[in-house]
C-alpha cells in the first residue's frame, strides 16, 4: 500500500499535533469513564488545530493487566483514525510490556491507509524506527525530516531504571541523516519523536530557555547512550518531543536544540496537569518551528 505523502501547505506550514500517554485501559466500568474523556478531547483537538499530521509519542495503553491489549489499542486510535488525519506513533515502556507484541501493535496500526508508522530494520534494537520526509509545498523536494525512534521498556535487571536508545539505534539515525545531507545538499530541518525522555532534559530545565512545567524528577534512563551528541554532530535535529513523565510539560533548549515535553492527554493515569496536547508548527522558508500546548479548556501555554 502506497503511503500518503506529507508536504508543507500552501502558506508554507506544517502543523503536527503530539499527543501524548493517552493510557487507555481495559472497556470496563473502571476504565470507561476516563477512556471516553480521552477519546473526545482528542477528538475535540483535532477539530480545532486542524492538523497536517497526528504524532502520539507512546504509551496508548496500558498493556499490563488489561484482559484484551489489542481491542485497547484498537478503541485508544480509534479518535485518530476516524480524524482522517495522517498520523504515527512511537511505543512507550508500557504498550507492549505484557500480552501483546509490538509488531502485533504495529500491525493494528497499519491496518489504517493513513498510518505513516513503519517497523523500520530488523536488525537493530526496537520496533518503530523510522523516518518521515515533508516535502515543499508543491511536492518536488525534501524540505525537512521527522525521526521516529523506539525508546523500548526497562534496563537490563542489573542496571535498572529504563531502557536507552541504543547505539545501533543512533548509528541508523546518523546514517539516515547523512543520506539526506548528501541527497539535499545540506542538512534537512528536523524533528525527533520518541518516549523516554533522554538525560539532557534535566540540563534543558536548568538552562536559561525555558518554558512550562517541571512537577517531577526527568525518569530518564540510567546510561547516556550518545543520542544528544549525535544529533549535535549531525547538525539537524532542531527539536525532540517525548512523554512519559505526566507532570513534565516544559521545552527547554540545549546547545540549540529543543528539548521538549508533551503535554499528558489520558485521563485514566496519574497527573496533577490538565489534559491536553502539544501543538507544533513547521516553516517552509526557515530551519526553525514555534510551539505551545493547547489545553481541555480550550487554553494555551
Amino acid at each position: 500500500m502506497e503511503r500518503k505523502q506529507l508536504k508543507f501547505g500552501s502558506d508554507g506550514t506544517f502543523t503536527i499535533v503530539q499527543f501524548t500517554d493517552m493510557h487507555f485501559g481495559d472497556d470496563k466500568e473502571k476504565d470507561r469513564e476516563s477512556d471516553s474523556r480521552t477519546a473526545a478531547l482528542v477528538k475535540s483537538i483535532i477539530a480545532s488545530e486542524k492538523p497536517d499530521l497526528v504524532v502520539l509519542t507512546g504509551d496508548m495503553i496500558w498493556s499490563h493487566g488489561v484482559a484484551d491489549p489489542k481491542a485497547s489499542f484498537h478503541r485508544a486510535i480509534a479518535p485518530v483514525v476516524e480524524s482522517q488525519v495522517p498520523w504515527a506513533a512511537v511505543f512507550g515502556n508500557h504498550d507492549a510490556e505484557a500480552g501483546v507484541t509490538k509488531e502485533e501493535l504495529l500491525d493494528i496500526q497499519l491496518e489504517n491507509e493513513l498510518c505513516l508508522s513503519a517497523a523500520g530494520p530488523a536488525d537493530i534494537n526496537g520496533v518503530g524506527n523510522f523516518v518521515l520526509k515533508l516535502k515543499d509545498s508543491t511536492g518536488s523536494k525534501d524540505t525537512a525530516a521527522m525521526y521516529f525512534l523506539d525508546s523500548g521498556i526497562n534496563a537490563p535487571e542489573a542496571i535498572g531504571g529504563y531502557a536507552w536508545i541504543h547505539s545501533d539505534q543512533i548509528n541508523w539515525y546518523t546514517e539516515q541523516s547523512r543520506k539526506l545531507s548528501e541527497h539535499n545538499g545540506g542538512p534537512l530541518s528536523s524533528l525527533a519523536f520518541f518516549h523516554i525522555p533522554i538525560p539532557e532534559y534535566e540540563a534543558a530545565w536548568n538552562g536559561d530557555q525555558v518554558i512550562g512545567t517541571k512537577e517531577e524528577e526527568v525518569e530518564c534512563p540510567k546510561i547516556n547512550s550518545g543520542l544528544f551528541a549525535a544529533m549535535i554532530q549531525m547538525g539537524d535535529v532542531m527539536g525532540t518531543f517525548v512523554g512519559h513523565d505526566h507532570d513534565n510539560d516544559y521545552c527547554g533548549t540545549l546547545h540549540g536544540i529543543r528539548l521538549c515535553y508533551g503535554r499528558v492527554t489520558g485521563y485514566n493515569c496519574y497527573g496533577k496537569l490538565q489534559r491536553g496536547a502539544r501543538v507544533i508548527r513547521l516553516y517552509e522558508d526557515k530551519p526553525e518551528f514555534e510551539t505551545w500546548i493547547v489545553e481541555a479548556n480550550g487554553g494555551k501555554a
